[in-house]
């Protein structure tokens, strides 16, 4: 049965102000409000309204590009932003695990407001927080109500100046000393600085900061995460020992303070260790409650998946703003047509189509599978927080690691290339920084690389199923995981038998044809596992042969797996009972429109590996790719409205509900002082007047 608002309230959901988009609106062939309501349900559509409005009424989130204010000045607002935030109370502590979609609802809501804001959100509240529940004890948690009422403010530090990916690299000591029941928290050199850490610029006054940690008698045991106070509460001066500062102007996100911090023989108290995977005795033991040192590596890798999959949330989001705008644009903007008389919208264009309508089908198939991966780390983290130690817990911890070190990359170079698709496809209006794309563009670009370098996250992925198969080859071991994104390869041996056997288009529109090619794709793994033992057999060592098989191996079996991963996920998703039948054409239609334009990518593995057989596959995958772009045309505008926030949020003149392009684009314009104080000599040059027809006269 379809969802339907409780009491007909159509404030919820209002119409659309009528314009140029309003006959794309009219073609659609399902109701925006019927997919809003299945997409995200009416509670949650009431909260994200309930935040839009309160950014839109409160004069401290007033439009002010942060281009047009000084770092300083960006970063102050900011930071009073957030305080802001607090004060409207959306989450408690208690939401972050009873209604973690709220969580995640509020983050990208704060984000398509501004990163800065939302980077500096979650950081503190997330990405510290959960580190201090997720990794801390009961002797803890009476940092979680001060996290929320803001008496501190923190951030999260692993990171070094000479190290990142390489975190068993980290040179950051905390020598433990049980005289004084202290741990010694020093940086060695410059090269040991914490780096990077967003909030720790300026407005940080704790951090979670990863150590090595060793016992009196010499014994590392390895990274561990500590509590450490960094600047003085009332005055935000440093605490003695720790020089802390900012690093300056970035790229993009210039509103998130990110900074560094030397520790010198900085003294903790022993209970500042966050003892959930290791702890020190007051006289100087080492105790784990993880007899199984894999096992405790597991449980620790799930608990630092959180930013990865926030920041695939991320990702996502801008690439929902970005064909947001783009398509609303592409659905207004008319150039040439059949007659010199009659001009078209370049969304008619089989062209504009094909670059926008697959990035709109991938915010969708990313969006849903983002979510799922989102609230099985929730799963992860009650688990923690229960004190399961069982080896599912541990598996689940080292699955959910190696989906949200593929799938970050996946997100954030799907959006990075959809921004810029999005960019180049509203031609010179894109290019104007009040369109935002290039906005966009710069704040989703760290997304490729802060948490872990895309490229050297992918091998975390490509190691953990390469693992799996060692061990079933090894001992026979049968293929499984808590999530189950890897049993399909249990039978990877009569999959790699398939063969495409799709002659026609009409055939090959359904989302079932590119996941069982996806499944093929497992081909990889056996060419890679080959890869590696012909190193091997050649003399080279572990890390040389890992080394030569990742580029034209490793890479794309990681990135194939993880496609299939948002694949499966969407597919099964819009092939479920509960879904309304006025539904199920458009939601089947993006859903193969991804996976056929994704797979289109492999087309060379295909032929190589024999999956394809001859040159009418190739024609078909691009035939069927054109045919659903055609048949998504008129719905575009409609998934588009579904997915896009109101127009104070999106701040687009060219992306407007409205649909006025021109009219929105001209008066934006004419509001820039700069052009109004030129203008001042001619009185006919104002917002409200008939600007055009004035200027043509007095030519």
């Amino acid at each position: 049965m379809a969802p339907t608002l409780k009491g007909g309230d159509a404030a919820l959901l209002p119409e659309f102000p009528r314009g140029p988009l309003d006959s794309y609106r009219a073609r659609a062939s399902f109701s925006w409000k019927e997919l809003a309501l299945f997409t995200e349900g009416e509670d949650m559509l009431r909260f994200k309204k309930t935040i839009f409005s309160a950014l839109e009424n409160d004069p401290l989130f007033a439009r002010s590009p942060g281009a047009h204010l000084s770092l300083e000045k960006y970063r102050e607002l900011s930071f009073l932003r957030c305080k802001r935030i607090f004060e409207y109370d959306f989450l408690s502590a208690g939401d972050m695990f009873e209604s973690p979609l709220k969580v995640s609802t509020l983050i990208q809501c704060l984000g398509m407001y501004d990163w800065s804001l939302a980077a500096k959100y979650v950081l503190h509240t997330l990405i510290f927080g959960s580190a201090v529940f997720s990794s801390g004890s009961e002797r803890h948690f009476t940092y979680i109500q001060k996290i929320f009422s803001m008496e501190i403010f923190g951030c999260f530090a692993l990171t070094e100046l000479s190290h990142g990916s390489n975190t068993k690299a980290i040179r950051t000591t905390a020598h433990y000393n049980p005289a004084t029941e202290e741990f010694i928290i020093h940086s060695p050199d410059f090269e040991a600085a914490k780096f990077w850490v967003g909030n720790m610029g300026k407005t940080a006054t704790h951090a979670v900061v990863f150590a090595q940690l060793h016992m009196p008698g010499g014994q590392c045991h390895g990274l561990h995460p500590f509590i450490i106070q960094i600047r003085d509460l009332k005055t935000l001066l440093p605490m003695p020992g720790v020089m802390v500062g900012d690093i300056g102007k970035k790229l993009g996100q210039n509103g998130l303070d990110n900074g560094f911090a030397v520790f010198h023989k900085v003294r903790v108290p022993r209970h500042n260790l966050l003892n959930r995977m290791g702890d020190v005795t007051p006289e100087g033991t080492y105790v784990s409650p993880f007899k199984d040192a894999r096992q405790r590596f597991g449980a620790s890798l799930g608990s630092l998946s959180w930013g990865r999959v926030v920041i695939m949330a991320m990702a996502v989001t801008n690439l929902k703003l970005a064909v947001s705008i783009a398509a609303r644009f592409s659905a207004t903007r008319r150039q040439f047509g059949p007659t010199e008389d009659e001009e078209i919208p370049v969304l008619e264009y089989q062209t504009q189509q094909w670059r926008l309508l697959p990035y709109l089908a991938a915010a969708y198939a990313l969006d849903h599978f983002s979510t799922s991966l989102f609230l099985d780390m929730v799963e992860l983290q009650r688990g923690l927080a229960a004190g399961d130690r069982s080896a599912r817990q541990a598996e689940l911890g080292r699955e959910i690691h190696a989906l949200a070190s593929a799938g970050k990359p996946l997100a954030s170079w799907t959006a990075q290339q959809g921004i810029q698709e999005c960019r180049e496809a509203c031609g010179g209006h894109g290019y104007l920084a009040m369109n935002r794309l290039g906005v966009l563009r710069d704040d989703n670009d760290p997304n490729c690389t802060y948490e872990g370098d895309n490229n050297v996250l992918l091998q975390q992925t490509s190691n953990y199923l390469l693992g799996l198969l060692a061990l079933r080859v090894r001992d026979g071991a049968r293929i499984r995981s808590p999530l189950k994104s890897v049993d399909f390869l249990d039978s990877y041996p009569s999959i790699l038998d398939q063969r495409f056997e799709v002659s026609s288009v009409a055939d090959c529109l359904d989302s079932a044809v590119a996941l069982a090619a996806y499944k093929w794709l497992c081909y990889l793994l056996r060419e890679t596992h080959e890869k590696l033992n012909q190193e091997k057999r050649s003399g080279s060592g572990d890390f040389e042969a890992r080394n030569t098989a990742r580029v034209f191996h490793g890479r794309p079996l990681a990135l194939a797996f993880m496609e299939l991963m948002v694949l499966q996920s969407f597919h099964e998703h819009v092939h479920r009972p509960c879904v309304p039948p006025s539904l199920r054409a458009v939601l089947g239609r993006l859903s193969a429109l991804y996976a056929l334009w994704s797979l289109n990518r492999h087309t060379a593995l295909l032929y190589r590996g024999g999956y394809f057989s001859d040159e009418q596959a190739g024609r078909v995958l691009e035939s069927a790719i054109l045919t659903l772009c055609s048949q998504l045309k008129d719905d575009a505008v409609a998934l588009v409205d579904v997915i896009a926030p109101p127009d104070f949020v999106l701040d687009s003149p060219i992306g407007r509900a409205d649909g006025e392009l021109y009219k929105n684009l001209w008066g934006a314009i004419l509001q820039d002082s700069q052009v109004l104080e030129r203008a001042s000599w001619w009185p006919e040059f104002s917002v409200n007047k008939p600007v055009i027809g004035s200027v043509k006269s007095k030519l």
